[in-house]
């Protein structure tokens, strides 16, 4: 299926059933047990400071692993998977001091879940389609890390739109789109969505972008302050395949900002949640029919195109959530809406 058009069919398939994302890659990875040394491998056995937590690295020291992740999520049902590449920029990587690999890194997480799609496809007959997971950054563009200093900033654009531009680079030849996500500052998103563009414009290649926003708590915003509203209407011009919320809330927390969201955009309405709130250990007990009974009510309410699961969501809560919302119809995508100006006067319409 190599000259497939991965999107565009599932596009079609979006028009009659609710598409599936995968799961947490990070639970999975945790179930692993790896100690440094087995985060290190052979090729970083002599690494200068701690590796271990650093999950992306695992592309390259335990690439079979999470290629078998990557096969077990389309086996419960995924339809499309997320590359182990949250942190794979020259901005997170320099908590290891591997910037210098963060290129490295992207590939071969791109590459690993490449070659996990094709043979899911072999096997099943169906698409199976890579997103290119781009994480939000250790370093934040809207607040200042220093509380007594609110103007400061130990990053800037520039530098974070060229961190993600190496990324996406490295990610473009192995996968069919961008998953841009757990955003909890705009202006990071921002930063990404313009790398992606010119990365178009470099290149002459689409790949569509998917964006996943993260409402913090029950405000209803996201960190740098944001409702799912502005949100939306702040990354609207980069006309998304799909956009939603991700992590941080459980489902039965997160419903009401999707059905806001569902009421508003334009364009497919992803969702996927955490497997309920963290426990007082930071372990999620919601079981995979839990969570599955919460995304087939949305899928049956209209709200939602594609959903899966973020933290503590493992293949069982994919494969749950696959039959839950087997054979429904999924959400008709709805016109654009006018956003109003912030004097309470007419609305006016955003352009692209």
């Amino acid at each position: 299926m190599s000259d497939i058009d991965r999107m565009n069919v599932l596009a079609d398939a979006a028009q009659s059933r609710v598409l599936i994302l995968d799961g947490a890659m990070g639970t999975q990875i945790q179930d692993l047990k790896l100690d440094e040394a087995g985060y290190r491998g052979v090729r970083f056995s002599d690494w200068d400071v701690p590796v271990k937590g650093n999950n992306d690295l695992l592309n390259l020291t335990a690439p079979d692993a999470v290629k078998a992740i990557h096969a077990r999520y389309f086996e419960a049902g995924s339809d499309m998977v997320e590359t182990n590449t949250f942190s794979a920029t020259t901005i997170a990587q320099a908590d290891y001091r591997m910037e210098s690999l963060a290129a490295e890194i992207a590939s071969e997480g791109a590459r690993l879940a490449r070659e996990a799609a094709d043979e899911a496809e072999a096997k099943t007959g169906t698409v199976k389609a890579v997103a290119g997971a781009i994480g939000p950054t250790n370093k934040t563009l809207s607040i200042s890390p220093d509380v007594n200093d609110p103007g400061f900033r130990d990053v800037d654009f520039d530098a974070i739109r060229t961190a993600y531009y190496e990324q996406a680079a490295a990610m473009q030849p192995h996968v069919d789109s961008f998953l841009v996500e757990t955003i909890f500052d705009t202006l990071n998103a921002k930063a990404a969505i313009k790398a992606l563009l010119d990365l178009k414009a470099d290149t002459g290649i689409h790949t569509p972008i998917l964006i996943s926003g993260t409402i913090t708590d029950r405000s209803g915003r996201t960190l740098s302050g944001q409702t799912g509203e502005a949100f939306w209407y702040s990354v609207r011009h980069a006309r998304p395949w799909a956009v939603g919320l991700n992590c941080a809330l459980g489902a039965a927390e997160m419903r009401a900002h999707i059905a806001d969201l569902s009421r508003l955009v334009d364009t497919r309405v992803l969702a996927y949640p955490n497997a309920g709130l963290p426990n007082d250990m930071g372990e999620y007990d919601e079981t995979p029919d839990e969570t599955a009974a919460h995304l087939g009510e949305w899928a049956r309410s209209g709200l939602v195109n594609v959903v899966g699961g973020c933290c503590g969501t493992t293949p069982d809560h994919i494969r749950a959530i696959a039959e839950a919302a087997e054979g429904v119809t999924p959400r008709e995508t709805a016109q654009p809406k006018p956003a109003m100006r912030l004097s309470g006067l007419e609305p006016f319409e955003l352009t692209a």
